[in-house]
């Protein structure tokens, strides 16, 4: 075992409070695909005509079609052994992603700052409710009428503050942060890393490869998260 993993072993095995910012790679690895990445989904469709304000109001048919089979996707892959080794552990997980594998992995305390393919939102009254089936029908509409949509945050929304809050709570509170899977590219979820040092945390890094936040981590780890993860969490 490399010096540096038996140290940041070391060093997690010694904190008393740990968070995780999670990005699309963690998911990526039991089959969700990524946005950025070479396979990205944004490599076949252009975010502006389906993850938009102004995209569902113009054709919101097509919008849940694009949606409704991303649903599909998540729903027939299951967590990978980083999202369990996470669940293993006492921590915050802050993610990025939207699918709720963190969850069906068992970790309870999860902050999800982009909101969830599985939470819908009513756009006349705004009553949001959980609807877990992968064939959902589609432009579904609330008790009240009003048609829903995804209740995700979509490009050009900003962040629900009150889980902005609580992202920025766990950064700033936590002893050591992992960040696995991500670019460390997309704000305001990149600045977390910062926050986190700032207050005397210690940062580690988990990725396929490096990221403009390897230089400044005092641990990176190049590979998979689905195989780190748990070589440094696994007791």
């Amino acid at each position: 075992m490399p010096d540096s993993l038996k140290e940041a072993r070391q060093l997690l095995a010694e904190a008393r409070n740990i968070a995780i910012l999670s990005g699309a790679g963690v998911s990526a690895e039991s089959g969700v695909p990524t946005f950025r990445g070479a396979a990205g989904l944004w490599r076949k469709f252009r975010p502006e005509d389906l993850a938009t304000p102004e995209a569902f109001a113009h054709d919101p048919k097509t919008s849940w079609e694009w949606y409704s089979w991303r649903r599909g996707i998540v729903a027939g892959v299951q967590p990978n052994r980083g999202h369990f080794a996470l669940a293993k552990t006492e921590c915050t997980v802050i993610t990025q992603n939207v699918d709720g594998l963190h969850q069906r992995a068992g970790s309870k305390n999860v902050i999800e700052v982009h909101g969830s393919i599985w939470l819908l939102r009513c756009t006349q009254c705004r009553r949001e409710w959980e609807d877990l089936s992968p064939a959902i029908e589609l432009m579904p509409h609330c008790k009240c009428g009003g048609l829903a949509r995804p209740g995700v945050v979509w490009f050009g929304e900003s962040l629900d503050p009150n889980v902005w809050a609580a992202a920025e709570t766990a950064a700033r509170s936590c002893d050591v942060l992992i960040v696995a899977g991500t670019s460390a590219v997309v704000y305001p979820a990149a600045g977390l890393a910062p926050i986190a040092k700032a207050e005397g945390a210690k940062i580690i890094e988990v990725n396929l490869e490096t990221t403009s936040l390897s230089a400044s981590v005092d641990y990176s780890f190049t590979g998979p998260s689905g195989v780190i993860l748990p070589q440094l969490l696994d007791r």
